[in-house]
């Protein structure tokens, strides 16, 4: 008996731990919301202004408005990832005790086998049960027996550490479900009350606001004749851009059907039958070529530009904040104020950089209100990048994701936003859908 338990011991540091997806699961939980956290606790260092005119408090409540949405994300987020826990801890607790069903069951083995062999300790007892076989054949047969059932005595005790060690690491595994769950309810607490605050102040804003419903409209009307212009110089170069990619497809069909002229030629010499080719099989092939706006490789471009949709990078180094979404929408808390954008506003810091989302080359830098702004073409796709204090790059120069273009202005109190349009050649995008935040 005693050589059992002692065997039994020895077999706890060879246990096999059960492999559980619980815990890496809450860990992700967790990282994923420190890089929330951190998003937020950044964008609240973004300046705000002091000033009490319409156009500081207009860039108020945009950034708030912003601040406000990310937060309302991050609780929602946060709201998820409770429920996701508490599914986690019901599997965990059922899993828990399926293992304490089956270790019970192991145990009562185990026991079993034990008492077994207690009554059957001795080594005279084992050798006369051999030994009083009546032929040769059934002694082997026992002798195999006793051996047998002595290494299913071993897998038992074996089985019964597995077990435990099962369940203690569900046990730990509960306990730490249960801690992720109570730090997430807390986290869901102050989320809330922070929320509640911006919404206090973005009332107070508001309530400022209505009571210069003309400057507003003044100020408004600025903004979009200024913004109307801006477009209307990104539309004429994208129009060239287009341009410039149907002559280079024009270039390329007329080359690939110069070849395979040329090869039908050299065939027709040799005596051999001419390849069947899309560039000599007539008007129809000609037609479907001349369809092709971009040439192979603007194509294979395109490709893996869409294939990224959605993991792009933020045009923007450093904390940033959202202030100006894509569309036509109307301020919520101010009357007949309705926006138009083509697309988005992102705000940052002071000496913030703007950088290029996706391999691609700069096809146009031009200047508007003394402010550079820059095209960067990926083979259909086109970003624009907006309000440039002064830019890094030229005309034709080959950028890869994250290279920067150049530093974003920033005004006479430190707000640096820029302005980010996504195009399909004419067709203007939505870039939200589009970056990974």
């Amino acid at each position: 008996m005693k050589r059992i338990v002692c065997l039994s011991l020895l077999l706890v540091g060879l246990a096999v731990p059960l492999c559980s997806q619980t815990t890496p699961k809450i860990r992700e939980l967790e990282k994923r919301q420190t890089e929330l956290r951190r998003q937020i606790s950044e964008s609240e260092t973004l300046l705000r202004s002091t000033k009490k005119d319409v156009k500081s408090q207009l860039s108020n409540l945009a950034l708030l408005s912003g601040q406000i949405d990310e937060r309302k994300k991050y609780l929602s987020s946060v709201r998820n990832d409770v429920q996701t826990v508490q599914r986690e801890i019901q599997t965990v607790e059922k899993e828990l005790h399926r293992l304490q069903k089956e270790l019970a069951a192991a145990r009562q083995r185990y026991d079993q086998s034990v008492n077994y062999m207690y009554r059957n300790r001795s080594v005279q007892e084992k050798l006369l049960f051999i030994f009083s076989a009546d032929n040769l054949s059934q002694m082997y047969r026992r002798l195999r027996y006793v051996r047998q059932y002595a290494d299913y005595q071993r897998n038992q005790g074996e089985r019964v550490e597995r077990k435990q060690q099962q369940v203690r690491d569900k046990r730990s595994q509960l306990v730490e479900a249960r801690k992720a769950k109570e730090r997430l309810m807390g986290e869901v607490q102050q989320a809330a009350v922070k929320l509640e605050e911006q919404e206090k102040e973005k009332k107070e804003l508001l309530t400022s606001l209505q009571k210069k419903q003309k400057g507003i409209q003044s100020e408004l009307n600025r903004q979009r004749k200024d913004a109307d212009r801006l477009n209307s110089e990104i539309d004429r170069l994208i129009a060239v851009e287009i341009e410039k990619s149907r002559k280079r497809a024009e270039a390329e069909r007329r080359r690939k059907a110069e070849e395979a002229r040329k090869a039908a030629e050299a065939a027709k010499a040799a005596g051999q039958k001419a390849p069947e080719t899309d560039a000599l099989a007539g008007t129809a092939t000609s037609t479907k070529m001349e369809t092709y706006k971009v040439d192979s490789e603007d194509r294979r471009l395109s490709a893996v530009f869409e294939q990224n949709k959605g993991r792009l990078p933020v045009p923007v180094t450093g904390p940033y904040v959202i202030v100006g979404h894509y569309g036509q929408y109307q301020v919520q808390g101010l009357r007949h104020v309705r926006l138009d954008n083509k697309g988005i506003d992102i705000k940052g810091k002071d000496g913030a950089m703007a950088r290029c989302i996706f391999d691609g080359e700069v096809s146009a830098i031009f200047q508007y209100n003394g402010l550079s702004n820059v095209l960067v073409r990926h083979g259909s796709y086109i970003s624009v990048y907006c309000n440039l204090s002064h830019v890094q790059v030229r005309k034709g120069s080959q950028l890869q994701a994250r290279d920067i273009i150049g530093q974003i202005h920033a005004d006479a109190e430190g707000n640096a936003v820029l302005h980010f349009q996504l195009r399909k050649e004419t067709v203007k995008l939505n870039p939200e859908g589009w970056i990974k935040r």
